[in-house]
């Protein structure tokens, strides 16, 4: 007869026979599914076998050991002493001992389900249909951001609209993913964690550090459409890789050997499913230069009118003059609204119309950034776009319109920009610090030392850039100068980068709006047109 392994106390599992009693201290941990360590305890518990010892004073003494249960020598062994020093039979213990582990694998097994199993809050009619009316705003975007802004989050508002709908299009087959990038204590991670905040909690998994083969421990499903947030990518580097194989591939994948229980070396193949967005703060630009090809790069705010807006909040917050309840139902409601969308395909009838600026490096990866995000604008529309029917394929999706494409543009000119810029951020944030410094200053020549006070910055990081300049062809330096003097050779760059950016973006639309462009991009061929509000009502109300 099959005993039941009571597992109610995680502390303590015990299974019992009608000779034995046998428990497992500690439980039996859930995430090393190669091997099955446990601390056992075997006590002779039940009386009426006492006369069957040859010592009767045996009766309810323990042994105790800490074996592998998959190690089958050690398993043999542990048998062999029981048996000998609590006069037992051998046979009993090692059907118990198998009919453990049998139901210990069953029990791992669905711990695992549970843990990859996500507990969705279920929302309240009042709470859904407040969501829904809030994505059924005209302005959405505006507003969204206006309530991000009300939620905490100071200053940076492109960025953190920009950071807000990359967070969303974790919900797409083709996440987007991001990486803040500013000087050590200037609020990247800051920036992250309070727009990370209006994700539900069980969409996202924040990490601190990451251990090398961390990744490929997780349930096979259990990443899947979620917001990875990781604090700090300089604690990382192990990990990079295998990152940056979830990001491209959506899918990693581990192969490892194991000993069986009868001690044969097994093959095992581990599998981690995607897609995943994956959002994390460096200093370090060109250290993650692989990771940051894959990603929106955000560079946060260093003005002294962002360094202002920040004290004067945290100077409200410490006179307990911030409407924190207010601040608490803001991100209830953005968190409600990521839990209505719903993973709708979208399609965009201009796409092949849309051109990047000349300037942009890396075309190839940009351009699919470019488009991933447009389609991300329309996905957070979906209740405003029209839901269509595809007559062919008989797929439910959304279109895109120029209003979206409008938005993305403004949202993306300096990530474009920064994209079509040869300096790193860094770089270029000190060379127009340096330009504005020179100009209020009327200086045509400077020395590093100059630059250093002016700036107040190191003079290490000032010469690095200094050289970083010159060798860009950005500086020339004066022949024969001791110490060294530097001149710009031009103040107009980057601003002439800035207009050819917007320019080429702009044109685009006008084109676009053209009455020709308009009539050929109405809509696709063979689709059947339907309310997605009237589709969501439905939902509603079978969800209620």
């Amino acid at each position: 007869m099959t005993m039941t392994l009571e597992t109610t106390n995680l502390n303590c599992f015990t299974y019992k026979t009608d000779e034995l009693q046998i428990e497992l201290l500690g439980g039996v941990r859930i995430d090393t599914l190669d091997r099955m360590r446990v601390t056992i305890k075997v006590t002779v518990a039940n009386r009426k076998h006492q006369e069957y010892l040859s010592n009767p004073e045996l009766a309810g003494l323990s042994m105790r050991h800490n074996l592998d249960l998959y190690n089958d020598t050690q398993v043999e062994k542990f048998v062999r002493r029981v048996a000998e020093k609590l006069e037992t039979g051998t046979i009993a213990l090692t059907k118990a001992i198998s009919d453990i582990t049998g139901q210990l694998e069953e029990y791992r097994l669905k711990q695992l389900d549970k843990q990859e199993t996500r507990k969705e809050k279920v929302l309240t009619r009042d709470e859904r249909e407040d969501a829904i009316q809030f994505l059924q705003q005209k302005d959405l975007l505006s507003k969204t951001n206006n309530l991000i802004g009300k939620s905490g989050v100071i200053g940076e508002e492109t960025n953190r609209l920009l950071m807000y709908l990359i967070f969303t299009s974790r919900k797409r087959e083709h996440p987007l993913h991001v990486i803040s990038l500013g000087n050590s204590g200037i609020g990247k991670t800051y920036l992250q964690e309070k727009v990370g905040e209006l994700i539900p909690e069980e969409d996202k998994i924040e990490i601190t550090t990451l251990s090398e083969n961390a990744l490929y421990y997780f349930g096979q499903r259990e990443l899947q459409h979620r917001l990875v947030l990781i604090e700090d990518l300089d604690g990382a580097e192990s990990v990079l890789y295998p990152l940056r194989e979830l990001q491209s591939k959506k899918f990693i994948t581990k192969t490892l050997a194991q000993k069986t229980s009868s001690g044969e070396t097994k093959t095992v193949h581990i599998k981690v499913e995607g897609p995943v967005s994956v959002a994390g703060c460096t200093t370090q630009e060109q250290v993650y230069e692989d990771n940051a090809n894959r990603s929106f790069l955000i560079y946060i705010d260093e003005s002294n009118q962002q360094d202002e807006r920040i004290m004067a909040y945290q100077r409200k917050r410490s006179a307990g003059t911030i409407d924190r309840v207010q601040e608490s139902s803001i991100k209830q409601l953005l968190q409600n609204t990521q839990r209505v969308l719903q993973p709708i395909p979208v399609r965009n009838p201009y796409a092949e119309q849309l051109q990047l600026p000349a300037d942009v490096f890396k075309p190839r990866r940009t351009n699919a950034h470019y488009l991933a995000f447009i389609e991300a604008v329309t996905f957070y529309h979906q209740f405003q776009r029209v839901e269509r029917v595809d007559e062919d394929t008989g797929e439910r999706f959304i279109e895109t319109t120029l209003e979206d494409i409008a938005a993305a543009n403004t949202l993306m000119k300096d990530v474009l920009l920064r994209k079509s810029d040869e300096l790193t951020g860094a770089c270029r944030n000190y060379f127009e610090k340096l330009k504005s410094y020179l100009q209020a200053a009327n200086l045509t020549a400077f020395t590093s030392m100059q630059v250093s006070k002016g700036l107040r910055m190191s003079i290490t990081s000032t010469k690095r850039f200094n050289l970083a300049l010159l060798s860009s062809g950005y500086l020339t330096k004066q022949e024969g100068s001791k110490p060294y003097q530097y001149e710009v050779t031009s103040f107009e760059d980057y601003s002439q980068l800035q207009n050819s950016i917007s320019t080429a973006l702009d044109s685009i639309l006008v084109q676009l709006n053209s009455p020709t462009t308009a009539q050929h991009s109405s809509g696709p061929t063979k689709a059947v047109r339907t309310s997605r509000k009237k589709s969501m009502a439905q939902q509603l109300t079978r969800k209620v």
